[in-house]
């Protein structure tokens, strides 16, 4: 049974190819057990970046994302192009900082598992709902799309056909059901929220175990002034042993950066050899 780890990538202000490369790298670099890659993209792909990637897929059945900034509307389809059985599928904007291959057997009764819990840089778990009214005045599922789990199986194509039909309309469906703090813009883990809530599934295909993150964005870090910036308030470095220390406190597990200012050239060549 194949188990990989995906990526769509659609470059727009930033390289989002560039940050599935040096994704890419971190989990061959860390994982030794299951490290084969998936990158999904229409853009051009440089050639010493294919070396990190096992597979190079086109998006297929056009383009949901042409007039999109956030680029997130094709990401339905990981499930019905993916080389792999048993996937992890990632924001693009991430680090694998230790193994995870300890995972995979959390999930091996599973066909969608996504995070209800994430970490500050501290490892403290996010309570705060600076970025969350939605979720909280609608009483949405608490879930983060930003690296999930999804296994080839009915159930887990029926997942994804929900996030394809409310990503196709999510107007309306947040229109409809979210009365209260309503949505304004297309979101993932909105729609995983929606489509949990519809197929009744939130205890089954959630856990605050795994799969988890450390999730930078600024207003959840605990600070009392937080700026539009993380980088610009705490103290960053990055070791040549492919260490990550944040504030001086070291970072493992995944990383979602959030800020592409974090991916230096310094960064990707230290993991590239």
């Amino acid at each position: 049974m194949s188990k990989g780890h995906v990526f769509l990538a659609q470059n727009s202000n930033v390289s989002y190819v560039t940050q599935a490369y040096a994704l890419a790298l971190s989990i061959k670099l860390h994982n030794k057990l299951h490290n084969q890659t998936c990158l999904i993209t229409n853009d051009s792909v440089p050639d010493e970046y294919r070396h990190a990637f096992d597979h190079i897929l086109a998006i297929p059945w056009g383009d949901d994302a042409k007039d999109a900034s956030w680029k997130i509307e094709n990401r339905w389809k990981i499930a019905h192009i993916t080389p792999f059985k048993e996937n992890l599928i990632y924001d693009t904007d991430m680090l694998v900082l230790t193994s995870n291959d300890h995972w995979w057997d959390h999930f091996k009764n599973k066909t969608i598992c996504l995070t209800s819990r994430v970490n500050d840089y501290k490892g403290r778990p996010i309570t705060n709902d600076y970025y969350r009214k939605t979720f909280t005045s609608n009483s949405l599922p608490n879930v983060y799309t930003g690296i999930h789990y999804f296994k080839k199986s009915l159930q887990g194509y029926e997942f994804y056909k929900w996030l394809e039909v409310i990503t196709k309309n999510y107007q309306d469906f947040y229109d409809k059901f979210l009365p209260n703090t309503k949505q304004k813009f297309c979101s993932m883990d909105v729609n995983a929220a929606l489509a949990l809530m519809f197929m009744g599934t939130e205890d089954e295909m959630t856990s605050n175990v795994c799969p988890t993150f450390t999730h930078m964005k600024p207003h959840i870090q605990g600070w009392t002034k937080a700026t539009s910036s993380w980088i610009a308030q705490v103290g960053v470095s990055y070791s040549t042993d492919n260490k990550l220390k944040v504030g001086n406190f070291l970072q493992t597990g995944v990383f979602h950066y959030t800020e592409d200012d974090l991916l230096t050239n310094n960064i990707i060549n230290t993991m590239r050899y």
